[in-house]
């Protein structure tokens, strides 16, 4: 496990602008982040990443305290927003050289639609396409972003979220049983 190894930038902010979209993914309009994730939340465009090293293990990060959702909580690689005009496999690039400074080659696996409530104040409503790659490097993580991160067996990820469930981002949940045990991309 690493912790405070890289970049300090500034990456997300509040008051940037997300893709709105109806249940087709169909682009509807923009709106800031804060209000996106208020109350039950606006469905809005999102990507999701997961990388695997060489022996086969998942890099997981806890994300950062100033997180307003989910704050300290253990997840994926990385999350994000596409920005307007920006593809959502160029959006995980992006965020994977941002988040953990790496560049690597992604696959897109599929795209879904979850909500999660967090406390009665915030909210994800995403349409999120998850994508996965192989990391042929350790990250160098932005802390701004990342508290901490660390490379995980499927075997112990699966022990984990069966133990610790609630220590876990909502998100990497429905992704991991998808990408692992339905689909076995991981």
């Amino acid at each position: 496990m690493a912790r405070d190894q890289g970049q300090r930038s500034v990456v997300s902010d509040p008051s940037e602008l997300l893709v709105l979209v109806d249940e087709d993914d169909n682009e509807i309009g923009l709106l800031d982040k804060a209000a996106c994730h208020a109350g039950t939340g606006r469905l809005h465009r999102a990507i999701s990443v997961f990388l695997m090293n060489s022996d086969a293990e998942v890099l997981i990060q806890q994300r950062h305290a100033s997180k307003p959702l989910w704050p300290g909580f253990w997840s994926n690689a990385c999350c994000s927003h596409p920005r307007p005009g920006e593809t959502t496999a160029a959006s995980a690039h992006r965020r994977v050289r941002e988040e953990l400074g790496l560049e690597v080659e992604l696959t897109y696996a599929y795209k879904f639609e979850y909500r999660a409530q967090y406390h009665a104040v915030s909210a994800e409503h995403e349409m999120c396409s998850v994508f996965y790659g192989i990391a042929h490097e350790d990250p160098v993580i932005n802390t701004t972003e990342i508290a901490l991160w660390k490379w995980i067996s499927p075997s112990d990820c699966d022990r984990e979220l069966t133990q610790n469930r609630q220590r876990f981002t909502p998100w990497f949940q429905l992704e991991w049983l998808r990408l692992h045990n339905e689909l076995r991309l991981i």
